[in-house]
């Protein structure tokens, strides 16, 4: 399989890099197509980089990078998205980090599949801090991703890409469960950042 990362920021480049070292086929896109061939260039000579559209042209999954925010338009310059897998790893958020945009009713992950009801959107790594992508960065701890969603193969395929990653990949059910799962994101941004604990933390399920 072929993944796409759109945006080239802490997520997306925490990502394309931990890919990358794990043997996934990674291509990079950004709007400035020379950032993301930058990237691409420094992560090593097996990854491209270039422009949205083609990025998501040549994937078979796509991970959104991005706020929550960006993603529309985003997606609106991209093209056919029909049976195109799509990781949205965004917490609906506000500017000051400090509350959630929606909630409750429906989620980031939801209104996203709003947008282009061909693709097949899978919410996962809304807990996970830039830092805590790599494996190196938590050798000594597994860390689990849930991920939610409708489509069946679509949930198997990113289960499979976090366990590349050396995380412990949850199934948390369909994807109207994301309107859980954000909140959760969202605690654990507040833990991380206002809460003295830094970003070094992550949430996990425990089995008793």
């Amino acid at each position: 399989m072929k993944v796409a990362v759109i945006g080239t920021g802490n997520m997306g480049s925490g990502f394309a890099r931990a890919f990358a070292a794990s043997g996934v086929d990674v291509v990079i896109g950004h709007r400035d197509p020379a950032k993301a061939a930058s990237l691409a260039a420094d992560i090593g000579p097996n990854v491209e980089g270039g422009g949205i559209a083609g990025a998501v042209k040549l994937a078979d999954i796509v991970l959104l990078a991005l706020p929550y925010q960006a993603v529309g338009q985003v997606l609106a310059e991209t093209g056919d998205l029909t049976g195109k897998v799509l990781i949205d790893i965004s917490n609906p958020i506000t500017a000051d980090y400090k509350e959630l945009l929606l909630g409750h009713t429906t989620s980031a992950a939801e209104e996203i599949q709003k947008l282009d009801s061909g693709a097949h959107v899978v919410k996962a790594f809304n807990t996970i801090f830039a830092g805590l992508i790599s494996p190196e960065a938590r050798a000594a701890k597994t860390l689990q991703v849930f991920v939610a969603g409708d489509d069946e193969g679509a949930t198997a395929q990113v289960r499979e890409l976090a366990e590349k990653l050396s995380f412990e990949a949850v199934n948390a059910g369909p994807l109207s469960n994301s309107r859980f799962l954000e909140p959760i994101g969202e605690m654990n941004i507040h833990f991380g950042f206002f809460l003295g604990m830094g970003p070094t933390v992550a949430p996990s399920w425990v089995r008793v």
